[in-house]
């Protein structure tokens, strides 16, 4: 399948795959992410039971605080 990640085309060998699977994946360990599926918002405890699929949009931003 072909899913666009933070505005870059990849392709993965499933059919879907879970948003906790792609942070596993891509190697993402920080603490504060926000992640949007097609401009939707998904919130931590959904990471593991929400999907994507072929076509769809994935944002993950990486929050960090300073001052």
């Amino acid at each position: 399948m072909q899913i666009l990640l933070n505005n870059n085309i990849e392709l993965i060998d499933r059919d879907s795959i879970s948003i906790a699977d792609i942070l596993n994946m891509k190697n993402y360990t920080f603490k504060l992410l926000v992640i949007k599926l097609n401009n939707r918002v998904i919130n931590k405890p959904e990471y593991g039971t929400t999907f994507v699929k072929d076509g769809d949009d994935v944002k993950i931003i990486h929050l960090m605080s300073g001052g």
